[in-house]
């Protein structure tokens, strides 16, 4: 009988019901939750009263979480996708998401809901990509930052799990994932989030745009590549 092949393990900060959890699943590897860093909230207030914007933008559960209970009732929200929604936890708000679950597409939702522009707040991390910041500079979309929470790791810092490759969702993991991965593979969701581990002196083997397609491409054309036989060698 033949044994059955093990899939290949990969950490990522995520639990296994998480839908980035099920993109590596079916990539073909098996997801590994490790919850190395905590979301430190920054306390700051609103950069300018949001009763007095028209939209309020919201680009990940953890921001959506942090600035829920400061939203006035009846605030119209445009949030990057369903689990960011949800995390509003609210049902007195004007929620709306973008076709996809991307910044690219909430910048194109922006546009159509207010074609004349105006004066908006945009909920983010401490080091998020500021997509929509650079996209909307010298435009009529005023768009203010207001950063609600922080990424850090925690303390103390949990051993690495026993997995043959890690996965970076931010600059922030990669920047702590860098030195526990000399051994393993190592992939970035995103460009800055490579451009960390680069820096960190332990470079990403694989990154993907921040898209779960991408993703699942990316795992299933690593495990492709691991799987391919090698050559015999003429001695």
């Amino acid at each position: 009988m033949t044994p059955a092949v093990r899939q290949p393990r990969l950490a990522l900060a995520r639990p296994v019901q998480h839908p980035l959890a099920e993109t590596v699943r079916k990539a073909g590897w098996q997801p590994i939750p490790y919850a190395f860093t905590s979301l430190n909230r920054t306390g700051t207030a609103p950069p300018v009263p949001l009763n007095r914007v028209k939209a309020l933008l919201v680009l990940s559960p953890s921001g959506a979480k942090v600035a829920s209970s400061a939203l006035p009732s009846g605030l119209t929200c445009l949030v990057q996708g369903a689990g960011t929604a949800d995390a509003l936890g609210r049902e007195d708000l004007d929620v709306h998401l973008p076709s996809e679950a991307r910044a690219e597409a909430l910048w194109a939702l922006l546009q159509a809901r207010f074609p004349q522009g105006g004066e908006f707040v945009l909920v983010r991390g401490e080091r998020s990509r500021e997509y929509l910041e650079v996209a909307a500079r010298g435009s009529a979309w005023r768009i203010h930052p207001w950063i609600t929470h922080c990424e850090a790791a925690r303390e103390p810092l949990p051993p690495l799990p026993e997995v043959e490759a890690v996965l970076a969702l931010s600059p922030t993991q990669a920047e702590i994932l860098a030195p526990l991965t000399r051994e393993v593979l190592r992939f970035a969701w995103g460009e800055a989030t490579a451009e960390a581990f680069t820096l960190a002196g332990a470079p990403a083997h694989a990154r993907c745009e921040p898209k779960p397609s991408l993703l699942w491409a990316m795992l299933a054309q690593q495990l492709s590549s691991q799987e391919q036989p090698k050559e015999d060698h003429p001695c």
